[in-house]
């Protein structure tokens, strides 16, 4: 994963101090399942060369950190749906493991956990404007993707009046592979701008699969505390996905080494190389006064 900047995975954090609020904790290093082992046989792919991403035809957005927010261990963003009203409780997008009370197990779904997280809004310029808290945690896992939702106190409307900040919108639609793509780090405040270079089947990392995860070309070189961190389409200026994760050192399936199955049981691995889970179908589950309902149509998140 794109580590959350806490516990045993500090070591990662290159001198930087992390924001004043709840942490997480990290999980332990763990090894490839039985049926990663089975793979019919590993191939460790040559770099991805940045030629590969077809150019984006629309002209881009200017994108800024306007919308993002800073957690204590990661990155995030303030998302509404499709549906979300003015006067909806805001939401706030990141990784499950970036979760306070630390990683999910593979196949743990969390909803509606009471929390009183807070989170440092940011300006287009990163510029810190104050705080909004959560009431709970509205869903959270990582299973078959890495996602977390906070509830706020705030409804958008109030944080708009408070801080003149507008929040995302999520994309309804998968994104295409070559589209440019930047992603906005609230925690480091820093961008990495690149391409979508493709889509994996399987993504796994340790005992985590994760489904269609969205592959990118090699320029955005994401590091630990970008976990969370919307992955903007310049297109069209909506969010397209969740960045989370990325190969470090080479490894084979392990934690903070995922590696790519494809649909015949091939396992590749990318040193270097850093994914991101899409989110076009999250609004599906999602219903009036931005309320999870699980059960609705076309929703297809993991159920508790």
């Amino acid at each position: 994963m794109n580590r959350p900047l806490v516990g045993a995975l500090a070591t990662a954090v290159l001198g930087a101090t992390a924001l004043v609020g709840a942490a997480g904790t990290a999980s332990a290093v763990t090894t490839p399942d039985a049926a990663d082992r089975g793979a019919a046989r590993t191939a460790v792919a040559p770099p991805l060369q940045p030629a590969q991403a077809a150019p984006a035809m629309a002209k881009a957005k200017a994108v800024n950190f306007a919308g993002t927010v800073a957690l204590s261990n990661c990155s995030g963003s303030i998302v509404r749906m499709p549906t979300s009203t003015d006067n909806d409780p805001a939401l706030v997008m990141s990784n499950g493991h970036c979760l306070e009370s630390g990683m999910p197990d593979p196949g743990e779904v969390v909803v509606d956990q009471p929390s009183s997280r807070s989170f440092t809004v940011l300006s287009a310029s990163a510029g810190n404007l104050g705080t909004v808290r959560a009431t709970k945690v509205a869903y959270a896992t990582m299973t078959d993707t890495d996602v977390s939702f906070y509830e706020l106190s705030s409804t958008y409307a109030q944080i708009r009046q408070r801080y003149g900040i507008k929040a995302l919108d999520i994309a309804t639609t998968h994104p295409a592979k070559g589209a440019a793509i930047t992603v906005v780090s609230g925690y480091w405040k820093k961008t990495y701008s690149c391409n979508i270079d493709g889509f994996v089947p399987q993504l796994k990392e340790g005992g985590y699969v994760m489904k269609d995860s969205v592959r990118y070309t090699p320029a955005c070189k994401t590091i630990g505390g970008t976990s969370g961190s919307p992955v903007i389409d310049t297109a069209s200026g909506k969010v397209a996905a969740i960045n989370n994760t990325g190969n470090e050192s080479g490894g084979r399936c392990t934690m903070n080494n995922p590696c790519e199955v494809d649909e015949n049981g091939k396992v590749t691995v990318r040193k270097g190389i850093n994914y991101a889970q899409q989110i076009h179908t999250i609004p599906k589950c999602f219903g009036t006064g931005n309320k999870l309902d699980l059960g609705r149509a076309g929703c297809v998140l993991p159920k508790p």
